[in-house]
């Protein structure tokens, strides 16, 4: 069995319970409470115009910011959990990671090994072929001893995603994924992510601008406004155009493409003659 292949370990592993769960920034509130059940090996997809705690909500999730209410992760609650403990249950691809300086693609990605490997102990075998694996996947073994400060936007993308795959937890959270990416490069992570879901058993949750590609890939949705969830369910629930006018203050046409729905901004024509 291929390292990428390997199924999550614990039963249940990936599933997330949210209660209650909040965030403030000095006197304002930035996510009202929200209680979410994601269930083992789903895709959600948090949506929303900017401002809306999308990142927020994923930074909440990952621990990255206080927040109260209650995170369950598989059977475990993330309070009080260290930075180790979290690594090996969930792994992210933020918007703006932090790059080491000097560091090469492979060291970067190999950073995503770090909860495996017990204290005061190198890299082993499994951990140079997962690095082998993920750098062929997302398309950078020509690139592994590029510095990542020198690599274009995508490429760098492709890196964080990388680490994040490296990691082999069972949930991973991705903040705007195809950021920076050109098309096909999109197309080509979104379709590895999905495919890696089902070989692996992985849970996704990522925060996505791009409508049409987040209802092509994700199984279900939140929608966020303001802080507030206004909308959950199916593509087809969520991706009304009524309700996509009224929280994006867009005009759009939802087309079903052979069972695919393609959200698609049209012209405002108003005050023109």
């Amino acid at each position: 069995m291929s390292a990428v292949d390997r199924p999550s370990l614990a039963r249940g592993a990936g599933a997330v319970q949210m209660r209650g769960v909040s965030v403030r920034h000095g006197d304002r509130t930035v996510l009202h409470p929200i209680d979410l059940d994601i269930v083992a090996g789903s895709w959600l997809g948090i949506v929303g115009p900017n401002g809306a705690g999308k990142s927020t909500l994923l930074r909440a999730a990952a621990g990255t910011v206080p927040h109260t209410g209650t995170i369950t992760l598989g059977d475990q609650a993330t309070a009080g959990l260290g930075p180790r403990e979290r690594a090996r249950l969930l792994a992210v691809a933020p918007q703006q990671p932090t790059i080491p300086s000097g560091a090469t693609v492979a060291d970067y990605v190999l950073l995503g090994r770090t909860a495996h490997i017990p204290f005061l102990r190198r890299e082993g075998a499994h951990d140079f072929t997962m690095l082998a694996e993920v750098l062929d996947l997302l398309d950078l073994a020509d690139l592994a001893d590029r510095e990542v400060v020198t690599l274009s936007g995508g490429e760098r993308q492709r890196a964080v995603i990388a680490r994040a795959l490296a990691q082999e937890a069972p949930l991973l959270l991705l903040d705007e994924p195809t950021t920076a990416l050109d098309i096909g490069h999109q197309q080509h992570v979104l379709s590895l992510v999905d495919e890696l879901r089902h070989r692996r058993g992985l849970t996704v949750v990522s925060a996505m601008h791009d409508l049409t590609q987040a209802a092509q890939h994700a199984d279900g949705f939140v929608l966020l406004h303001e802080g507030r969830v206004v909308a959950r369910g199916t593509a087809r629930e969520v991706f009304t155009p009524a309700l996509v006018e009224r929280v994006f203050d867009a005009t759009v046409s939802v087309i079903d493409d052979g069972g695919d729905l393609v959200i698609v901004p049209r012209r405002d024509r108003a005050g023109w003659p």
